[in-house]
């Protein structure tokens, strides 16, 4: 499956070209079938004759629909850069062919149409010439040129045929490696169209990129995280169960109204991508004819990005000014969010004059700063850091994708990676191995990171112990919440402190494994004479509320932690060697008679039928009893 779009000048005969080779005419909108002008984009599909499908994404070639043509050519495998024959390359052509370079579309056939309104042969070679001086000095200056006329079918098996070549080789450069693959495991789908059908509902088109989607699949519409999910599929107008990276996808949403999605919303796997308004770039300024001037710094834009457009503010990391043909490092400041993935490229323009300015690729789609420039510049770190997202080793890559999401699990590591699965997982071996990445259960962060943050939950239990002298340990769930961590990941960082011998984990509480409670001596001389008082009445014990009140609510507690009382009701509490020789006594009794009633284990233990009873239901609760009518048997 493949996805070619349309590129040139106006009325250069895209639409025409379209609609001759797939018999289906893109021109969708009653207002471009009356103008015979393609406002919007349109959509179309041929099969090759190696089998494959091809979808066809028509753009508009006039400068006042341009912003529309560049919502049609993210993602695309090709180009059919079409180029009339009895005119030759036109401003349009020139802008498109810019765009096209900075988009990296991977290849471009150029189309020349119309070839039977060319005065003669000569005149043909000619504007041949003139396309191979256009496209000199870009990465398309070996691209095909087939000469054709859609209203004679001239030609139009040649190009047929071109493209299968070049699509092939698209499909080997994929296979090796050269060019990214479609599935990255990370499926997404900028939105192009939006619309409603009757019995429905909400149906959305686009290309989708880096993954699948499935029917039943729970989907996110973003930048407003809205929660949707996919009732149906089509490619081509064929329902499909499973729709492939790469492919011209129609999906039916079920839970939201069309209100809730536009042009330029993203549907996504859920928590794949996170809205961001601050963007770390490379931008590459245009030269002559289309830029003449340098850019400045804090120069409003427009970023175009997928299908969506924002305004957005340029701040330039290195300089001042960019000259025309400039390439640099940039921040973004957009004025609304965008879903967005590293990788991903863009294009930039002026608001007015509506002019192409250039263009780049995302590094960094969630900077941890707005970086501060001193003296005109940024400092050498964020170079460094920049050029390391941009060249490094797939593994330099994949740790500085780790610093900055922090605690990830494998999959949301490798979607925020931009890397395939399979260097993904060749990169993530090799920083495993060297110890700078560590994976505790099923999370994984740079070792230094596990290292800061053991030694921040470290510190605040520490704190905790010289605060509260008489606690056994910090609550889990305090510690969390104080260190500001997703439960996974402080489960992990547990796991990773107990491993490392830093912290023992008594299950709602962590402790040092030196810390030890001590009473102070007015405590423990408290503690004895509430002991002794047990000792002389073990079965007629002081009152919970006496306890308390004669050691204090903190010592009592650590009484019970210790071990030293067992509480079995509200009321009544034991020192722990009494119960254990009860709960042995009541057992005896009870396999002797075959079960006991409250009033003999009274007379048993020579107390009162206030303790016999909450004995006796404490051990119902604990599962050692049950009641059967006025008795209790052994349980099972």
């Amino acid at each position: 499956m493949y996805v070619v779009a349309t590129a040139g000048h106006v009325d250069h005969g895209k639409s025409t070209l379209v609609r001759a080779l797939t018999g289906i005419n893109p021109d969708r909108l009653r207002e471009e079938q009356a103008r015979e002008m393609t406002i919007d984009l349109g959509f179309a599909w041929l099969t090759l004759p190696g089998g494959e499908e091809v979808g066809i994404v028509d753009v508009p070639g006039h400068i006042d629909f341009i912003e529309n043509m560049l919502a049609g050519v993210g993602g695309v495998d090709a180009a059919l850069l079409v180029i009339a024959a009895d005119e030759g390359p036109m401003p349009q052509t020139r802008e498109h062919l810019a765009i096209l370079n900075l988009l990296h579309v991977p290849r471009v056939v150029v189309a020349l149409t119309k070839a039977d309104l060319a005065p003669d042969a000569a005149w043909l070679e000619l504007v041949k010439a003139d396309v191979r001086q256009l496209l000199a000095g870009t990465p398309f200056h070996v691209a095909p040129i087939v000469a054709l006329s859609a209203s004679t079918s001239q030609g139009l098996d040649d190009l047929v045929h071109v493209l299968q070549s070049i699509l092939d080789d698209v499909h080997t450069m994929r296979e090796t490696g050269s060019l990214r693959k479609r599935d990255l495991g990370r499926p997404r789908l900028p939105v192009d169209r939006v619309f409603t059908m009757s019995g429905f509902g909400t149906v959305i088109t686009g290309t989708l990129l880096d993954g699948s989607f499935v029917i039943g699949d729970e989907v996110e519409v973003l930048p407003h995280g809205l929660s949707a999910r996919v009732r149906g599929l089509q490619t081509h107008r064929q329902k499909i169960e499973r729709a492939q990276p790469g492919s011209r996808v129609a999906i039916n949403l079920a839970g939201i109204s069309v209100d809730h999605v536009k042009r330029g919303s993203v549907v996504a796997q859920p928590g794949l991508l996170r809205p961001a308004t601050l963007l770390d770039v490379q931008l590459e300024v245009l030269g002559a004819p289309f830029w003449r001037t340098a850019l400045s710094h804090h120069t409003e834009l427009k970023f175009f990005c997928g299908t969506d457009e924002v305004l957005a503010r340029v701040r330039l990391l290195d300089t001042d000014e960019l000259p025309p043909s400039g390439v640099g490092w940039a921040q973004l400041e957009l004025a609304e969010p965008v879903a967005v993935a590293s990788g991903d490229r863009f294009i930039v323009r002026l608001p007015s004059p509506s002019i192409t300015v250039g263009g780049g690729v995302i590094l960094d789609p969630h900077p941890a700063q707005r970086y501060r420039r001193r003296g005109g510049r940024v400092d050498e770190g964020v170079h460094s850091h920049l050029q390391t997202l941009l060249q490094g080793t797939p593994a330099q890559r994949l740790e500085r994708t780790l610093q900055r999401v922090g605690f990830s699990t494998h999959a949301e590591a490798l979607a925020a990676s931009s890397l395939e699965p399979e260097i993904f997982a060749s990169a993530l071996d090799e920083l495993l191995a060297s110890g700078t990445v560590r994976k505790v259960s099923d999370v994984l962060a740079p070792s230094n990171l596990w290292d800061d943050r053991l030694r921040q939950l470290q510190n605040d239990v520490s704190v905790f112990h010289f605060e509260q002298p008489l606690a056994t340990g910090r609550s889990r769930e305090s510690a969390r919440s104080r260190l500001g961590l997703a439960p996974r990941a402080f489960n992990a960082l547990v796991d990773y402190a107990v491993t490392s011998s830093a912290l023992v984990d008594d299950g709602e509480t962590l402790r040092l494994p030196s810390h030890q409670v001590h009473f102070t001596p007015d405590q423990q001389g408290k503690v004895d004479m509430l002991i002794a008082r047990f000792q002389t009445q073990p079965f007629s014990t002081p009152s919970v509320k006496d306890c308390r009140a004669t050691v204090s609510d903190a010592v009592y507690e650590v009484l019970l932690h210790q071990g030293q009382l067992v509480q079995v009701s509200p009321e009544v509490v034991f020192l722990s060697q009494t119960y254990n020789e009860a709960v042995t006594r009541i057992r005896e009794l009870i396999e002797q008679q075959g079960q006991v009633t409250a009033a003999q284990v009274r007379d048993a233990f020579g107390s009162t039928r206030k303790y016999a009873l909450a004995l006796l239901e404490h051990l119902d609760a604990a599962g050692i009893t049950r009641r059967v009518d006025d008795a209790r048997v052994l349980k099972g």
